[in-house]
């Protein structure tokens, strides 16, 4: 039986898989090579930015978020079931004691002539069984269990890293409500005196009613405006409690009009980077599952060989259990196969390869989806500041055309109408400044979730073994 077990043990063996082929380059198209640029080097990318509120909620975010707390529940479920597959390595051992009174029927087969009726019966026994691994089963079962809890570790991270990208988007997004807010309370201020000059100009018989309505439209339009961004500026501030854990009736964060940094973007990208991706990981992890898999469908053609032992004490007086003459014990192998099951093992074996074939294509997928969240976020900063330029002289253009309509409409060479215009033009074109620049930043976080944390091929014991198997 041995010698059949060693024969058919190399039947069941998988060969190690191979990856989808999947086209890469060897940077990036958005940004061009430059070997001085010095590359992110901090694991707290988030410093970048430069905002010590953002810095203080990183931290509660990775100590109180229930999104977060979840992510490491599953984690730790897949944990514990590679542990308890790994566990069918070791032999079990089972103990056992009953004792009962019997009686028996008088009918009963073979029954003795001077068996009793009654009669009490007491067991005291340790069982012993172990499977041989002799086809690799086990082995397979554990190593596909060791790829989902080394996937599930990725997630983990990977559900971690797109927390802190939220928070730090979101973060983003309130301080450039934060600079759009201040922008509307000075151009409020400033349509106010504007509506007040317009006004005495009224009572002198210097302008006329139809300018100070115009006024004040300009003037009530621009609080519309305010009030409109401190509910978004509102909204984003719950939308932060609730990350890192905290009520929002009780949460709130100091508006601040200090705009953050823009990090520089080192030039010539590796494309590499994105092998320490934790979602790009995760799907090379459940390749390597679901090619066990097909190995420990393939077993299931070979017989179950187990070992056996059991020992203890057997009698009919309890009170005598442990005794010499009382000792029982057996020991011994025992073999179990299918000879007929309609074909289910094959049909087993097609659904692991199949399983196997959709973990490729998901990790061939989850790749190129990577290339391409890389490339748009490059573009976006890179165009986003090409437009913020443009954008910046327009406002300059909007800001000397309103100094002039505001000097001919004083010197009654022009119509308010002219300066409610102007007006208009310099306020719409300066919050699309602000807005572009936000944009940008918020396009920058976006880049660091899309190579997976930054731009820096760092230490990580995980993702580098996992990018090796």
């Amino acid at each position: 039986m041995l010698a059949a077990a060693c024969a058919l043990a190399g039947c069941a063996h998988v060969e190690p898989v191979s990856l989808p082929a999947t086209p890469v380059a060897a940077t990036y198209k958005g940004v061009a090579p430059d070997e001085a640029t010095e590359p992110l080097s901090r694991p707290d990318w988030w410093s970048l930015y430069e905002d010590t509120e953002l810095d203080l909620l990183q931290r509660r975010l990775v100590e109180n978020s229930p999104d977060l707390a979840s992510a490491l529940a599953r984690y730790q479920q897949a944990s514990a079931a590679t542990d308890t597959v790994r566990a069918a390595r070791m032999p079990s051992v089972g103990a056992t004691f009953d004792a009962a009174r019997n009686r028996q029927s008088e009918r009963r087969p073979l029954r003795g002539a001077t068996s009793p009726d009654l009669y009490d019966s007491s067991t005291l026994a340790l069982n012993l069984e172990y499977e041989l691994d002799l086809w690799g089963r086990i082995s397979q079962q554990v190593a596909a269990g060791e790829a989902q809890e080394r996937a599930a570790e990725a997630d983990l991270a990977a559900a971690q890293l797109a927390l802190q990208v939220r928070l730090a988007d979101t973060m983003i997004a309130l301080r450039g409500a934060d600079q759009d807010v201040s922008l509307l309370l000075r151009a409020q201020a400033g349509y106010t005196r504007a509506l007040d000059m317009v006004a005495q100009r009224h009572q002198a018989g210097v302008a006329s009613g139809l300018d100070v309505a115009q006024a004040q439209g300009q003037l009530e339009a621009a609080s519309s405006q305010l009030h409109q961004v401190q509910a978004q500026r509102a909204v984003l501030e719950h939308a932060i409690a609730a990350l890192v854990g905290e009520h929002p009736s009780t949460f709130s964060i100091t508006p601040t009009t200090v705009a953050q940094t823009l990090p520089t973007i080192p030039a010539g990208l590796p494309s590499d980077l994105l092998l320490r991706r934790p979602d790009i990981a995760a799907a090379r992890q459940r390749v390597s599952s679901a090619a066990a898999g097909v190995g420990v469908a393939r077993t299931a053609f070979f017989p179950s060989v187990r070992l056996g032992a059991s020992g203890g004490y057997q009698s009919d007086d309890i009170s005598d259990l442990i005794a010499a003459p009382n000792l029982m014990w057996a020991i011994g192998p025992s073999l179990l196969t299918t000879v007929f099951d309609g074909g289910r093992r094959r049909a087993e074996i097609r659904r692991a390869e199949a399983v196997l074939d959709e973990a490729g294509q998901s990790y061939r997928q989850v790749v190129l989806a990577a290339f391409q969240q890389v490339e748009d976020q490059l573009s976006l900063i890179n165009q986003y500041g090409q437009a913020g330029s443009a954008e910046q002289r327009a406002t300059q253009a909007a800001q000397r055309a309103l100094d002039l309509a505001s000097s001919r409409y004083r010197d009654g060479a022009a119509s308010y109408l002219d300066v409610v215009i102007a007006q208009a033009n310099a306020l719409q074109a300066q919050r699309r400044m602000l807005d572009l620049n936000n944009r940008q930043r918020r396009a920058s976080v976006q880049l660091i979730l899309a190579l997976g944390g930054g731009w820096l091929q760092r230490d990580d014991a995980l993702l580098a073994s996992s990018a090796h198997e």
